[in-house]
């Protein structure tokens, strides 16, 4: 796309601001910072609790569970919703966690289940289309919202959070963080040092809500209808 006039139309618009005109933009220097201070030094033990009385709030289960239990507890939950084609996340955390077994055995019991494969190409939206439930792990977790960060590449599509029935989040206890601030701050950190971070990061709450008609709450008009978020104690 080719742009014209660019430059006069910019001189023209610093003008009638009656101002130089503007080449960059400096971050202001802010003496009061609120955001800093809320759950300041907050355990990763009161974090869940935080999370957990959040939950309550966004219409979302908890369960909690170890890398042991893990398995099970995501088969009780799947069970609870009746949930038997299941699209889930790929990548090294299945193979670390013990859920690549998983997903094999529940295919063996006729659960009908897609691990999102880049090579498929639409065939992972298609299946997640059709889905009981779509299974991902959280890469961070807002504590005070209740909202699970994914940082969205070729193992974990974002029509697995979007499209399915019910969402499922597996959450690592080590991803807890006080709230969208301290997500920022480390999304950040993690670029300065060289580390990039998806270009798509997906921040999830719970199920689809809406109230944009008459300020009345509707669960499930664009997204899953049901939630649970499965804390792991160490993971």
């Amino acid at each position: 796309m080719t742009i014209h006039h660019r430059e006069s139309f910019l001189d023209g618009v610093a003008e009638q601001l009656g101002r130089p005109r503007r080449t960059q933009v400096e971050s202001p220097t802010y003496s009061v910072k609120p955001q800093e201070r809320v759950l300041a030094g907050a355990t990763a033990d009161e974090l869940v609790d935080v999370l957990e009385k959040q939950c309550q709030v966004i219409h979302t289960s908890i369960e909690k569970a170890t890398l042991e239990t893990l398995p099970e507890t995501v088969y009780t939950v799947l069970d609870g919703y009746s949930a038997h084609r299941v699209v889930a996340a790929g990548g090294p955390r299945n193979l670390e966690s013990g859920m690549g077994k998983f997903y094999k055995q529940l295919g063996l019991e006729g659960y009908d289940v897609h691990i999102w494969d880049e090579h498929k190409g639409r065939q992972n939206v298609n299946f997640a289309e059709k889905a009981g439930a779509g299974i991902v792990f959280s890469d961070l977790t807002l504590a005070e919202s209740g909202t699970v960060a994914l940082f969205n590449d070729r193992y974990n599509g974002r029509s697995i959070s979007l499209l399915p029935e019910t969402f499922i989040a597996i959450i690592p206890k080590n991803t807890l963080v006080q709230r969208m601030t301290q997500a920022g701050h480390l999304i950040h950190s993690e670029e300065l040092k060289g580390n990039p971070v998806s270009s798509c990061v997906s921040f999830v709450t719970g199920p689809s809500n809406s109230a944009d008609i008459e300020m009345n709450l509707i669960v499930g008009v664009h997204g899953p209808v049901k939630a649970t978020y499965i804390i792991v104690e160490d993971m």
